[in-house]
């Protein structure tokens, strides 16, 4: 009787391993990989939920439960259960399916994130009058941020004479991009270290209880 658990400790490891290093694939050879198929198809579907597509998402799970062992399958289930939640921007579901992985829950900011994402990009499933309004608000925020830095300018250039005229809009449309600019390079750095965190996190997750 005693090696049966260490049997299982140690297929846990190799499971742990194996998503790790398919991590580090990239999607076509993921898409190739047969000897850790199931393994490979869950990342593809968790990378999937990240760009909010729930269908490829729920093929990849599909795919990834067919080919794992059964007691991979249950661990599998509340991956996909994550994982589809984040896609179809469903804060509740994605915390309570999250802690259910035993993983970090997200936190109070990222869920408001996914609301505000479910406002302005709701998925397909939401019916065409509020994907029709979520392009209305990202129209109209882009126009009141424009708004705000053409403001900026206006009060930076007044102690100067104020003389810009129409050429305002110009530059607080610049001020706005480099704004942008700058905010995109400190948000890969994060995206960066959150990913990898991420990786680590669903390697335990895959690996862990059964």
């Amino acid at each position: 009787m005693p090696p049966k658990p260490r049997q299982v400790r140690i297929e846990s490891k190799s499971a742990m391993n194996a998503m790790q290093q398919l991590e580090q694939r990239s999607d076509e050879e993921l898409q190739k990989e047969t000897r850790f198929k199931a393994a490979a198809q869950a990342i593809l579907g968790t990378r999937a939920a990240e760009r909010m597509d729930a269908e490829q998402a729920r093929v990849h799970f599909r795919a990834a439960i067919a080919a794992a062992r059964p007691q991979e399958r249950l661990q599998l289930r509340r991956m996909a259960e994550a994982s589809l939640a984040l896609a179809e921007r469903r804060p509740g579901d994605l915390k309570a399916a999250t802690e259910k992985l035993g993983g970090t829950p997200p936190t109070n900011r990222q869920l408001l994130m996914l609301r505000v994402m479910g406002i302005i990009a709701p998925p397909k499933s939401a019916g065409l009058p509020r994907r029709i309004g979520g392009i209305v608000l990202v129209l109209l925020f882009i126009i009141g941020v424009i708004a705000l830095g053409t403001g900026i300018v206006t009060l930076i250039s007044l102690p100067f004479g104020g003389g810009l005229g129409s050429a305002r809009w110009f530059y607080g449309f610049l001020l706005v991009l480099v704004v942008l600019g700058v905010l995109a390079v400190l948000g890969r750095r994060r995206q960066r270290t959150a990913r990898a965190k991420v990786a680590e996190q669903r390697a335990s997750m895959y690996g862990g209880k059964r």
